[in-house]
């Protein structure tokens, strides 16, 4: 097992190399970039874009309008402004240096978990990101413990009850929650409860109140609570469909199995075949699963709801930091969840094999 685990530490090496490399190159090719995102700003609203560029612009009223040259045909937007104050803003940002260079420079950098400061906030990139990670935390926290508390049960309950009319409503029921979108659900629960049309009952923004230091740790608690309820409810109702189907599945073929046959024949009750013999075995998927479910339900599938319900999290810095071209953020996002996408994989596989000893991933058939 020990060499196992090596060659899959060392395997996350060229397997991250390569993602970043890709992504890396792709950027290149996306227009807008964080230049032409300042030129904009300098030629639409001159003091914006000086408030958001230290020392790059200057007194931009007092710049010397040259048209055509060099960098005009290189930015779009860049017509009629000093090349001076272009290479200014190639220095700050970076883009002086040839796209090899930037790019090694980037990964060496990663590599010593140096992942540098935001293009647009005075604020460094791994601060920015402990900042929003609470909200993702907070989701993918309550995402994974409700929806396994209700998919497990409910996956066992209708595989005894395979073909009944509980089986046939309750399928019915979560195939629709899991083909509506989780966005479309947060709309109609906004508009149902959060004072949309019809209910006040809930709050529209944020995780807690404005006065939430002010308050009580009961009252904390509560209105913890009450924020977080739908969100919560949009993003589980897609959530657990996949394990529901998952858990009825493994154990209807668990039950079908002889050694189930032999348990009962021995005069067991169906409650000790179904928890003595069944669960062990049929549950091996479900908690293997779990790292991968834990870590993902951190930072997918919320970006939509993130920003519906006003939620300052992960998701929506990451779109964010797209959208306004910040490389920094977007490639540090990249790599540390790429990271850790690849540490979970190596953990599931692990937990395969303490589940049930008899995996052997080393063994190779001769």
């Amino acid at each position: 097992m020990g060499a196992y685990i090596l060659r899959r530490l060392l395997l996350m090496i060229p397997t991250l190399f390569g993602i970043m490399a890709i992504s890396f190159a792709v950027i290149q090719f996306a227009p807008g970039g964080p230049v032409e995102q300042v030129i904009a700003k300098v030629t639409g609203q001159a003091g914006d874009a000086t408030d958001r560029i230290s020392g790059a612009g200057g007194d931009v009223g007092n710049q010397s309008f040259d048209t055509g040259g060099e960098y005009s045909s290189k930015y779009r937007g860049a017509q009629g402004l000093d090349p001076e104050f272009i290479k200014q803003l190639e220095e700050q940002f970076g883009f002086d240096k040839p796209p090899l260079e930037r790019f090694f420079k980037m990964i060496w950098d990663y590599a010593r978990f140096d992942f540098g400061e935001s293009f647009f906030r005075d604020i460094s990139v791994v601060d920015l990101i402990v900042e929003k990670m609470p909200v993702s935390i907070s989701l993918g926290l309550w995402i994974t413990f409700l929806s396994y508390l209700i998919s497990i049960p409910l996956g066992i309950r209708k595989a005894v009850k395979d073909g009944s009319a509980f089986d046939i409503w309750t399928s019915g029921i979560v195939i629709v929650g899991y083909a509506i979108p989780g966005f479309l659900f947060a709309i109609l629960l906004m508009v149902l409860f959060a004072g949309g049309s019809f209910y006040d009952w809930f709050p529209l923004r944020g995780l807690v109140s404005d006065n939430w230091h002010e308050l009580s740790w009961p009252a904390r608690i509560v209105d913890y609570l009450w924020h977080i309820t739908l969100p919560l409810t949009a993003m589980v109702m897609s959530a657990f469909a996949t394990t529901t189907l998952l858990t009825k599945n493994s154990f209807l073929d668990e039950i079908r199995k002889q050694y189930v046959t032999t348990a009962r024949a021995k005069g067991l009750t169906e409650r000790q075949v179904l928890y003595g013999h069944v669960f062990r075995n049929a549950m091996l998927i479900i908690i293997a699963g779990f790292p991968g479910a834990f870590i993902s339900a951190f930072f997918t599938g919320s970006l939509l709801i993130e920003n519906i319900f006003s939620l300052d999290g992960l998701g929506l810095l990451g779109f964010r930091s797209v959208l306004d071209r910040d490389y920094p953020v977007v490639f540090a996002n990249l790599y540390i969840f790429s990271l850790i996408g690849l540490f979970v994989s190596l953990l599931a596989d692990l937990t395969y094999t303490w589940i049930d000893p008899r995996i052997d991933f080393e063994r190779r058939d001769v």
